[in-house]
């Protein structure tokens, strides 16, 4: 019998790896500076989140669940002041096809076709509950196929964000929370993912608090039972998020995998170029 389970779980890192790069290339940040916003500063907020952008800043930074609010304000406004969301969007696409066509020419051809597919099984999905993920599939699609194909797989990976934190509300976690275990989860260096979004010492003091008085942690480090509830939130996720890729089929799901896994690391590559090795934690293995 198939493990869907498994294969949801490996989906889910390639697809973190296909798109992830995008918001750390300097050709997309320098397009977006081009809009007329100052050293394209705040380009990951404002390219995700368009689509949402016309909501306001609140409504961006409930979909975001675990970056700082106030961090998405500024960045959303940034942007309002200087363009339009569709120049935002348009922006992102063309760097992301000039992209994939220098970095990873030898997956362009077969991505697009498997274009209507994957288009198809991300139509197929429910919205309820999945703000970022209706406001990505109802953007306008583009002409160039192969770009538009990339966006259906961004629109599958926005589902199982959504459907991610909707799993992590339902522990009753906070957005810094959910970095704090996450960082844990992964073996990052101390506290790296909820300072990257934002969190402060006293954000991460009752953070901690709240944490410790439910056994999650002690004296500020996550415990074997905060590990435990952060695996099960992972092992839900991928439980959830099944529906995609058995909508997408065994075989095209499979053949997804066979062509995105072999680039993956050419594409974590670019983020490590670009950024860091820290960032876009969810294209990363656990650590030892």
């Amino acid at each position: 019998m198939t493990d869907w389970q498994s294969l949801s779980a490996r989906a889910s890192l390639a697809s973190h790896r296909l798109v992830g790069w995008i918001y750390w290339d300097p050709a997309a940040i320098a397009k977006y500076a081009d809009l007329g916003v100052e050293g394209g500063a705040g380009y990951y907020i404002a390219s995700r989140g368009a689509p949402l952008a016309p909501a306001g800043h609140q409504a961006v930074a409930a979909a975001f669940y675990s970056i700082h609010p106030v961090f998405i304000q500024v960045c959303l406004d940034l942007a309002e002041a200087a363009t339009t969301w569709d120049a935002v969007v348009d922006a992102r696409n063309a760097a992301v096809g000039d992209g994939l066509r220098e970095f990873v020419p030898e997956i362009c051809d077969a991505l697009t076709a498997m274009g209507p597919d994957l288009w198809a099984a991300a139509d197929a999905l429910p919205v309820s509950g999945r703000v970022l993920f209706a406001a990505h599939r109802q953007w306008a699609r583009p002409d160039d196929p192969l770009v538009s194909a990339w966006l259906a797989v961004n629109c599958i990976r926005e589902w199982r964000g959504d459907t991610h934190w909707a799993v992590l509300a339902s522990e009753d976690l906070s957005g810094t929370q959910a970095g704090i275990l996450h960082n844990a989860f992964l073996n990052y260096p101390t506290d790296w993912i909820p300072r990257s979004r934002g969190a402060d010492d006293d954000a991460l003091g009752a953070a901690f608090a709240d944490l410790e008085a439910r056994g999650l942690a002690a004296d500020g480090v996550v415990t074997a039972d905060g590990l435990a509830l952060r695996q099960r939130v992972e092992d839900r996720t991928d439980l959830l998020c099944e529906r995609a890729w058995r909508t997408l089929g065994e075989s095209r799901t499979l053949e997804f995998l066979e062509l995105v896994e072999p680039v993956g690391e050419r594409l974590l590559a670019r983020i490590d170029q670009t950024a860091g090795p820290e960032w876009m934690p969810a294209a990363r293995p656990r650590r030892d």
